[in-house]
């Protein structure tokens, strides 16, 4: 999203030459595909994270740019708002340390960055909605300098024509109006990237569409927004509703939102971006130089800029991504249904929960979604994100089921299975299944521990709620730092 771009004004021409170019782009796409172009014998893994940043106060620090030019280091960048960052982390192979690798490189980036921001009066957090942000912290001015942010807010309220509204209904109830994506900025996620190829893409896709809704209940950690409790993964219906170009009338029509989770299983990677054109107008009509079909045709790997930027306009919570390292074409699943947080170990669990599965989904003989009405897996997601760890699911062939329990009877031996594929080490492997099946047993995950801790606070501490989330916070940081997974954190 923070992919740098040069702030202008959009002409109709400039829409008209975009259109044609992203198609253009589309039709070279299915050639390469025909023609399988792609990379994918030795397939890698990669997770981008995004960060909080807080003052002594554990008040939201507008402070990026200064933290970024403190940390100095390429694998942090810009996000929306001036209290987010993003650490990109290198991809890797999973094999036999690869998820242990992730983890050490993770923490240490993460240290080592914390002591260079805390030079700079600032503090980095990992956690999905930071419970301190009110609503006066989300505004125009908090949107960070890259001018890509300014444009698509610009271009997405033009195509609104009024204010977004906000309104979720959850333990308490929300209903706001915001005048700038700035709320978006409030939604921090992790991102899980598994290179893929072409012939084994909608597999992949499929699969994660299919337990996206454990992931979220398993990983629920934002459910707190503007002072009020509301779903235990409130960054869901908040992303979805932050970024809305459409207007009630428009939605009434049936006008797909961009923030999408889909509507139907696929048999191609090619559908998804098919979709997208045939869907969406473009939010950032800009065209690069390169011709793609005189690129492939003279050898060269088109970089397919306009079907990759207008991608990065559209949210699906599964994104499939184009890419090209060192000439060579290759595509990933991205999945982005996660919140940050709590630990990293935590995150690193979610991870080897997410890899196992998919892989064991995927090779699967007799397809889950074969099986699974694709609105039954959308209905699973916004339920458990409203819910938590403790939603009830539906799954085939055992109807509907406490989603810990689904976990622990059938999903927890098809990640180890995944894993073993994979070659993760056996002991590597059960550490980091072991932490999820205590986040089941214990029905304890990040949204559990926030919502208990402020209660008790509230209750026994006799706190107002504005004091009880900043207490949240300073107590959720140093919990964060031991990287003890969060099962284990104490609520009082």
């Amino acid at each position: 999203m923070g992919e740098e771009v040069d702030q202008r004004e959009f002409t109709r021409e400039d829409r008209a030459r975009y259109r044609q170019k992203v198609r253009r782009c589309l039709d070279v796409f299915a050639e390469m595909l025909r023609e399988a172009r792609f990379d994918f014998e030795r397939p890698l893994t990669g997770m981008e994270i995004e960060l909080n940043l807080i003052d002594d106060a554990a008040d939201p620090a507008m402070r990026n740019a200064d933290v970024l030019a403190a940390v100095a280091d390429p694998a942090f960048q810009t996000e929306l708002g001036q209290f987010n960052v993003e650490i990109n982390v290198a991809p890797r192979r999973l094999g036999t340390r690869g998820s242990a690798e992730f983890e050490t490189d993770i923490r240490a980036s993460l240290n080592a960055a914390e002591d260079k921001a805390r030079a700079v009066g600032a503090h980095m957090v990992m956690i999905g909605i930071l419970p301190t942000l009110r609503q006066s912290h989300l505004t125009v001015e908090s949107l960070s300098a890259n001018p890509r942010y300014a444009l698509i807010n610009e271009q997405i309220f033009a195509a609104r024509g009024e204010d977004l509204t906000i309104r979720i209904d959850g333990v308490e109830r929300l209903n706001t109006t915001a005048d700038t994506v700035a709320p978006e900025a409030a939604c921090t996620s992790t991102q899980f990237h598994l290179q893929v190829s072409p012939a084994q893409f909608a597999s992949y896709w499929n699969a994660a569409q299919t337990i996206a809704g454990v992931q979220v209940a398993l990983g629920a950690n934002s459910p707190f927004l503007y002072g009020k409790e509301l779903w235990r993964e409130t960054r869901i219906p908040l992303f979805e509703q932050a970024t809305d170009t459409r207007s009630e009338e428009i939605k009434a029509q049936g006008v797909r939102p961009r923030v999408w989770f889909g509507e139907r299983w696929i048999t191609s990677v090619f559908d998804l971006f098919e979709e997208n054109v045939r869907y969406f107008p473009a939010l950032l009509p800009i065209c690069d130089p390169e011709d793609p079909a005189e690129a492939l045709a003279n050898g060269d790997t088109p970089t397919l800029a306009e079907l990759r930027l207008h991608n990065g306009t559209i949210y699906r919570w599964n994104r499939p991504i184009y890419d090209v390292v060192r000439n060579r074409p290759h595509l990933r699943v991205e999945n982005r249904v996660l919140p940050a947080g709590p630990t990293v170990i935590d995150t690193i669990a979610n991870a080897a929960f997410y890899f196992g599965v998919v892989r064991t989904l995927a090779e699967s003989d007799r397809p889950l979604w074969s099986q699974m009405s694709f609105s039954a897996a959308e209905e699973n997601f916004h339920n458990c994100a409203r819910n938590g760890i403790g939603a009830q699911v539906f799954w085939p062939g055992l109807g509907y089921l406490p989603v810990t329990e689904l976990v622990l009877r059938r999903l927890l031996p098809l990640a180890s299975e995944g894993l073993d594929r994979w070659g993760v080490a056996p002991e590597e492997r059960d550490r980091l299944l072991g932490i999820i099946e205590q986040r089941c047993l214990l029905g304890r995950n990040g949204a559990s521990w926030q919502v208990d801790t402020l209660h008790h606070l509230e209750v026994e501490g006799n706190l107002d709620r504005r004091e009880a989330l900043r207490q949240v916070v300073k107590r959720y940081v140093p919990l964060m730092h031991s990287n003890e997974p969060v099962h284990e954190w104490p609520t009082s």
